[in-house]
């Protein structure tokens, strides 16, 4: 796809800024009035560097909390811009959003029927993971949340100097609550807290924000005057909007998440999605009044309230006898009746919905019969949002995935073979034997052994786990259960044991034609050597007879069978470097791609982002216009991982723009990816090239002698591991290698010493062997870089990380490297390759990067004063911790760490970052 020619405005970062003067005047006066005049007059806003203040802890909150000011400000005026500009410009004039797609397509020459069609069949889920990325506590979050609200509240015009001294009244006192509360976590949080704080989101921001999304879409249709006839007032003509989490269900390296958590975390999220629609239906029964004196309700709506009477159900008659004469209320009664809810303490009918698509159908059922008597209008803003709500969170909220690596699943498959008395050296086999043995297994219903009997550590748990979600699903459906994804998926066996150990937990299903997995087996391809052997898995695994049927099984009617594909961003960056990264993903979907369209089979791409370029992350719009056509099926799903969830959907503004850039991207996407030619780009065979000499450059720095040792000192990564941030631990198995480190504290890491180092090194070093190998490539990736949206993520990311690193940093903290000869050597070849790729992405550009990524040269430079502050106090906390850690001193070495983890938490609000 080529990129239109397009600018990026400006005009919110004035606003921004006087925006951010006001709130800190406020911050200043509520420090001078409790007593902290000394920080008030420190805190580093103006460019100053303050010398010295009374205390560390309190200056460090200070900072956390002006960055947090500052992120706010610039928050609300990106979202007040947008805005302003739709109501000068019109609804097509913010790139992403539906106006724009929708203008686009029309331009183009896409009839409305064809537009309205693609909506219906679109699918997306954004996945809430509790990745340990997000340094603050949800009690910060919900004041972050209040002062977000009362500075877009100061945004209206109508108020009276009283009452606008009142809301700055109102801010002063949260932010009097806000520096009076302790801002990091002192220990870890389980995964219940996890839970809770992905429940907030779920069960406030996002189904208000779906509602807005919906009206928007129907804004743009008619403003941009699309086929009336069409108009996707229905909420079956909608695209499809769930939502997933990992939170309870990821046990990669998570000890902490048992069984008994998932079992948790199910019912847990099945309660809220009851007690969300409780609370609407009620709301929808107290504004449905239609009197059936003013207008007879229609037969149809006769028949349900004489079918609930026949039923000679107390508690429905009891709903009925309520309400005399208003029908359409009465039949909310006994909707309200029939919700399951005995685990809550609601009194309900004897037979309750068995699945939320039976609740759907009574609301469908109860919009049409509105539309009959000609209250369309009553049917469009009151009942079609509640079913909407309905068909997106149903019964579960959320469908919780179940996540383990393979060799976890390998060592259980070795322990139920020696329980059942079988040769138990599974892990020994080759994969042909594996295979083999899986191939003859599986068509055999029973298990291998007994429920009673003793497994060991790892089959326990892996077993524990999918019986649970068995459990779960035949007593409430399937729908609350995601997928059973396999991480490090390295050969077809590592999913075919999966099968195995489904079946062992009474987790398959028999039919006439042979077992089925009710829950959809999902490989994860991580490093680039795993994504480079995707397709023969894949290949392999869609040919197996159990694949076949079990998909079969889960197929919809008039839908091609569905295959669901995880592919990592985090661990291929972390392996491979941020170019050989992301052209190893591009190339692996394009193959996978052609796998499944061979087989008859749509692929659904989960994509495992995180929370920086170097992890997938980035403007969604253009994460998904670089995706590879042969790839865009319209239905996806997609990781939203720690604080970047919240930067999303903390604010109901904020959560509808996200999730209308992904819906309409998906749009988009979807439809001109119908229309692209699947040939290769010109630029392909550039990247081929540029993807192995950057991925040969950044090896050749992870096999420097002592880059773990420099790594290890020049970054806070030691203080990261010891942090309280999330519940999981910073390394898989605890072993300490690279390999077992998280991708996330590895960028994490280098993020807080200003490095960034995985969100660009190695790609000069490829822009010069280009120059020197292809000047004719080299020329021609200046030309139409910018135009192709591959290249345009890859050059916009790694600009945008380089304005982001500060070399002045990275060498402060190269100094805290012991040994002198590592230090020189891994230093200057992280220089080096600094200002080769600086000078290489500018040769490209045509422009200096300040110019090019105006907007984050302009917002580090508000943030530059604070942060340096914040990094001579680093540096020095992490002379001192580990200087008591190696004295054994836990005492001190526990106060220092909670100054420090205070560096990393204000320096991550600083960054707008941490993994």
């Amino acid at each position: 796809m080529t990129v239109p020619t397009a600018s990026s405005p400006l005009a919110d970062i004035a606003r921004a800024e006087r925006d951010y003067r006001f709130l800190v005047a406020c911050f200043r006066e509520v420090l001078a009035e409790t007593g902290a005049s000394d920080l008030a007059q420190a805190l580093p806003v103006e460019g100053t560097f303050p010398n010295s203040v009374t205390s560390h802890r309190r200056f460090v909150q200070a900072c956390s909390i002006t960055f947090q000011l500052l992120n706010m400000a610039e928050e609300n005026a990106a979202a007040q811009n947008r805005r302003a500009l739709e109501s000068s410009a019109g609804c097509a004039a913010e790139p992403g959003l539906w106006g724009a797609v929708l203008h686009r397509l029309r331009q183009q020459g896409w009839p409305s029927a064809d537009i309205a069609a693609a909506l219906r069949h679109l699918h997306v889920e954004p996945v809430l993971t509790a990745h340990p990325t997000e340094a603050k506590r949800a009690t910060v979050l919900e004041h972050h949340r209040r002062l977000y609200l009362l500075l877009v509240k100061l945004e209206n015009s109508v108020w009276t100097p009283n009452e606008r001294r009142a809301i700055r009244d109102e801010i002063k006192r949260e932010l009097e609550r806000l520096w009076r509360t302790g801002e990091i976590y002192l220990e870890k949080p389980t995964v219940a807290d996890e839970l809770r704080n992905v429940l907030h989101y779920l069960t406030t921001t996002l189904p208000e924000a779906i509602g807005w999304l919906d009206r928007r879409l129907l804004d743009a249709w008619d403003e941009l005057q699309l086929d009336a006839e069409v108009r996707p007032t229905d909420p079956a003509r909608l695209p499809r909007i769930t939502f997933g989490t990992w939170v309870g269900g990821d046990r990669d390296g998570h000890p902490l998440v048992t069984p008994e958590t998932t079992r948790e975390a199910l019912l847990t999220l099945r309660r809220s999605a009851l007690q969300l629609l409780h609370s609407r239906l009620k709301e929808l029964a107290a504004r449905i009044s239609l009197s059936d004196h003013c207008q007879s309700p229609p037969a149809v709506l006769a028949t349900y309230l004489s079918t609930a009477r026949s039923a000679h159900d107390p508690v429905l008659q009891a709903a009925l006898e309520r309400n005399p004469y208003e029908s359409w209320r009465q039949a909310v009664n006994v909707m309200l009746a029939r919700l399951p809810g005995q685990e809550l303490g609601w009194t309900t009918a004897r037979r309750t919905y068995a699945s939320a698509a039976e609740l759907a159908a009574d609301l469908r059922l109860l919009g049409e019969s509105l539309q009959m008597v000609g209250a369309k209008r009553l049917c469009d803003l009151e009942v079609w949002p509640l079913l909407r709500l309905v068909e997106t969170f149903g019964f579960h909220l959320a469908a919780l995935d179940i996540r383990q690596n393979s060799a976890v699943h390998e060592q259980a498959v070795v322990e139920l073979l020696q329980a059942a008395g079988v040769d138990g050296r599974y892990d020994t086999w080759d994969e042909t034997r594996r295979c083999t043995f899986w191939e003859a297994e599986l068509t055999q219903a029973r298990p291998l052994v007994s429920s009673e009997m003793p497994l060991g550590d790892a089959a326990e748990r892996v077993v524990g786990a999918l019986r649970v979600a068995a459990e779960y699903g035949r007593q409430y459906g399937w729908s609350g259960l995601g997928a059973l994804i396999v991480s490090m998926t390295r050969t077809t066996s590592d999913l075919l044991a999966v099968y195995g150990l489904a079946r062992e937990a009474g987790l398959t299903i028999s039919t006439s034609d042979g077992l089925v997995c009710p829950l959809p087996v999902v490989p994860l391809f991580e490093t680039l050597d795993d994504l480079k052997h995707s397709p023969d898995v894949l290949s392999a695994f869609l040919d197996h007879p159990m694949t076949r049927r079990s998909l079969a099984w889960m197929q919809r009617p008039g839908q091609p069978p569905v295959q669901q594909v995880m592919i990592g961003y985090s661990d291929s960056n972390k392996d491979a470097g941020p170019v050989a990264s992301l052209w190893g993903l591009y190339r692996a979907q394009q193959a996978l791609s052609a796998v499944a369209q061979a087989r008859g089979v749509r692929l659904r791409f989960f994509h495992g982002r995180g929370g920086t370029p170097s992890r997938g992350a980035g403007p969604t719009h253009r994460f998904l216009n670089a995706l590879p056509p042969e790839s865009v099926s319209g239905d996806l799903r997609l990781t939203e991982q720690g604080e970047t969830i919240s930067q999303k959907y903390a604010n109901l503004i904020t959560a509808t723009y996200e999730l209308e850039l992904l819906a309409a991207g998906v749009l988009e996407t979807y439809l001109l990816a119908q229309s692209t030619k699947k040939t290769p780009h010109p630029i392909e065979p550039i990247m081929d090239f540029l993807a192995e000499q950057s991925y040969r450059a950044y090896r050749a720095l992870l096999d420097l002698p002592g880059f773990l040792e420099f790594f290890a000192h020049a970054t806070p990564i030691d203080a990261i591991e010891a942090s309280r941030i999330g519940s999981r631990p910073a390394r898989r198995t605890g072993k300490r290698t690279l390999a077992d480190l998280r991708a996330i504290p590895w960028v994490f890491s280098w993020s807080q010493a200003r490095f960034f180092l995985p969100g660009w090194y190695g790609l000069g070093t490829a822009l010069e062997r280009l120059a020197t190998h292809h000047p004719e490539w080299l020329a021609q990736l200046r030309q139409d870089a910018m135009r192709w949206y591959p290249t345009r993520l890859l050059l916009m990311n790694v600009g945008s990380q380089l304005l982001l690193a500060d070399t002045t940093w990275m060498e402060a903290y190269a100094e805290l490297v012991p040994d002198v000869a590592i230090r020189r050597t891994v230093l200057a070849s992280i220089l080096a390759e600094f200002e080769r790729t600086r000078r290489g992405v500018e040769q490209v550009f045509g422009v200096p990067l300040t110019e090019r990524r105006q907007r984050t040269a302009l917002t580090m430079q508000l943030r530059r004063a604070g942060l340096s502050a914040l990094h001579q106090r680093q540096i020095e906390l992490l002379k001192a911790w580990r200087a008591a850690r190696a004295a054994s001193d836990e005492v001190q070495s526990e106060s220092l760490l909670v100054d420090l983890l205070m560096t990393v938490n204000a320096i991550s609000s600083g960054l707008k970052s941490t993994g």
